[in-house]
């Protein structure tokens, strides 16, 4: 089996998410995904990865791998070829799976369960879906787009929004109530207002749901370190789950020294990318949570095996979802497939939203659980609308 053709599409509605389509001449299409910087990574695709690529045997997924990030300028974990990397070894494994018949879960060495726990990430139905993507955090905050305004709801209502969740059974949700103070005082100090407002979604959900939601805290390291220890301690008393990228991921002696100074879990993260750079997190003692996503961090075929890293300190696994709906279910693919994955990251507002307008299928949710898909390779295919769009790009090149 050859690769015959690549080719790329995105869209200016969607112009954060690029799909990549791997062509053979046995005909059968593998589908990738990555997200942000559409048109970087769909330039170095063809410019640079295709080259490299076609002509070449799709099933020899590692050497691929390897040669698509074997550059000189592939070293920035999460950069623009990192993601493009990604994307294209999504799509491999997408077709590995067809060639075979079996799902992608399967072919990275089948179930470890039945279910899989999820979390809501409390982001609403326009959060990170446009173009307008700046360095901060709460994204169209307050577009009514349906029920699952989770955003504006933690923030203004965070008790009806664990109440809700508890309802259909999902008992974990991560919110970022700390970050308009962050945005305003540059993470250097919080006022004791700002302090009051950011700790109040954390009172309201304790004194409606009790101990009966789990709660992670997401910093999007937005804070310098004296700061982010400071609030840790304001925060331990609503015991939450997790800290979620507290400072800039870019010190695994500053990440020590914050996981030395409080008894709640430090998760570290999707911004991290590869292998490496989660090594020198755990070898500091950093992190307790190890989360990565795989439109991000070099694709399924580096997840694995930061998620076998993780295992081999002890630590869970927890892949990340705040991206695109192919990238949703590889996550989900990935999660069956590792013995240490604690809970997957998904938002009730995309997979019940806006994913739904852009490919087949979503996975199915129930009780707080999301249960395998069993379709050949990712199970999952772009709609025939998204051909037809007028906003439509498309870039291929070919033997």
């Amino acid at each position: 089996m050859k690769i015959t053709a690549i080719e790329t599409l995105r869209t200016a509605e969607f112009a954060n998410v690029i799909w990549v389509r791997v062509h053979t001449d046995s005909e059968l299409i593998g589908l990738g995904e990555s997200f942000y910087g559409a048109g970087a990574i769909e330039a170095h695709i063809h410019d640079t990865l295709c080259g490299r690529l076609l002509g070449r045997d799709p099933l020899r997924i590692e050497a691929l791998h390897r040669e698509m990030l074997n550059l000189p300028m592939a070293q920035s974990c999460t950069g623009v070829e990192y993601r493009a990397a990604s994307a294209v070894d999504i799509a491999l494994w997408d077709l590995f799976g067809k060639v075979c018949g079996k799902p992608v879960h399967q072919m990275l060495g089948g179930l470890c369960r039945d279910r899989q726990r999820i979390y809501n990430t409390c982001a609403g139905y326009g959060y990170v879906r446009s173009k307008d993507i700046k360095p901060v955090s709460n994204w169209n905050r307050g577009a009514a787009g349906g029920p699952y305004e989770d955003l504006d709801g933690f923030m203004n209502r965070a008790d009806a929004v664990a109440e809700s969740l508890l309802e259909s059974g999902i008992t974990a949700m991560k919110i970022w109530p700390f970050d308009p103070a962050a945005i305003e005082n540059e993470g250097m100090f919080i006022t004791p207002t700002q302090l009051k407002a950011a700790l109040e979604p954390f009172e309201k959900i304790r004194r409606a749901v009790g101990d009966k939601m789990e709660v992670m805290v997401e910093f999007h390291s937005l804070w310098n370190l004296p700061m982010a220890k400071k609030l840790a301690k304001y925060l331990e008393p609503y015991a939450p789950t997790w800290f979620e990228d507290p400072i800039r991921m870019n010190s695994p002696q500053a990440l020590a020294e914050y996981a030395g100074s409080t008894d709640v879990w430090v998760c570290a993260s999707e911004t991290l990318g590869s292998k490496y750079a989660y090594k020198e997190m755990l070898d500091r003692d950093a992190t307790h949570v190890v989360m990565a996503d795989l439109c991000w961090t070099g694709g399924l075929t580096e997840g694995r095996k930061i998620a076998s890293l993780a295992d081999t300190y002890h630590r869970p696994f927890a892949p990340h979802d705040c991206i695109g709906p192919v990238g949703f279910i590889a996550s989900i693919h990935t999660s069956f497939s590792q013995p240490n994955t604690l809970i997957q990251e998904s938002v009730r507002a995309f997979y019940s939203g806006w994913y739904k307008e852009l490919v087949t299928v979503m996975p199915t949710i129930k009780d707080g659980y999301v249960l395998p898909l069993d379709g050949p390779g990712l199970g999952v295919e772009l709609l025939p609308a998204v051909f037809e769009r007028s906003d439509l790009t498309v870039r291929r090149s070919e033997v």
